[in-house]
């Protein structure tokens, strides 16, 4: 018996009762990571510069008279970057994001990396972080030592011109702190990918703020992406079968 899943995340599978029936798990690693990096970039460059807030000025016939300092944004040039959890994607963004003249990256993770060096990404403690990031891109899994770790506390120790981006878990934030953090200035803005609970439904808080955006959970959605996930998971399944080691054994 196999249960296979097309996705990276297993947090819908009960694990536990799975083993304790027999029952093999596999998911789907490394298969996503540059759509999701990707994501993670576009939905930065979406939120930082304001985008949807343009597009919908136009569809109401708010595009008038040129006006010196009406939807500004935040530029990447010699900005501090900041990201939870340096794994593929979070290095994947990273070397995305230092060609638009990143001055720092800095990275929180459960240990330095060697490869960080090739980015020039520095390792430094979850409050260095919050405290000197300009931008805080969260790509880390959720575990009992990263669920809310973007809290209250943690709002009032980020400027108050910094930008969230959460392609990670949405569990890592607390959402009802997200919000009055965002509706009372004390962040300037965030980007959702993923949420909790998922979908989001349409009339939660964080939907009306003009400085939230909320996707969902479209990472992984490129038609590359979804071929190779179905492909891996189908040579998963044949892979228990055949008593073989499958590629995304948990």
């Amino acid at each position: 018996m196999v249960v296979a899943t097309m996705s990276v995340g297993f947090e819908h599978i009960d694990v536990a009762e799975c083993k304790k029936r027999g029952i093999k798990v596999c998911n789907t690693p490394n298969v996503s990571t540059d759509s999701v990096a990707e994501l993670t970039v576009s939905l930065l460059l979406l939120t930082s510069r304001r985008l949807l807030e343009g597009v919908e000025a136009v569809k109401k016939g708010q595009w008038g008279l040129w006006k010196p300092m009406w939807l500004c944004g935040i530029e990447m040039s010699q900005r501090t970057l900041g990201i939870l959890g340096l794994g593929r994607i979070g290095y994947g963004v990273a070397r995305r994001l230092k060609p638009f003249g990143i001055k720092r990256i800095l990275y929180n993770d459960v240990c330095k990396v060697a490869y960080a060096d090739d980015i020039g990404a520095e390792f430094v403690d979850f409050d260095t972080m919050c405290k000197e990031a300009d931008v805080i891109c969260i790509c880390c899994n959720l575990t009992p030592q990263t669920r809310h770790k973007f809290n209250k506390t943690t709002f009032t120790k980020m400027k108050k011109s910094a930008i969230i981006i959460n392609t990670g878990r949405g569990g890592v934030i607390n959402h009802n702190d997200l919000y009055e953090a965002l509706k009372s200035g004390q962040i300037f803005a965030a980007g959702l990918d993923v949420t909790e609970p998922e979908p989001l439904p349409a009339d939660h808080p964080l939907v009306s703020l003009h400085n939230c955006i909320v996707l969902p959970h479209m990472g992984s959605n490129t038609w590359d992406s979804r071929n190779s996930m179905s492909e891996t998971a189908g040579k998963n399944i044949l892979a228990v079968f055949n008593s073989e080691v499958p590629v995304g054994a948990i």
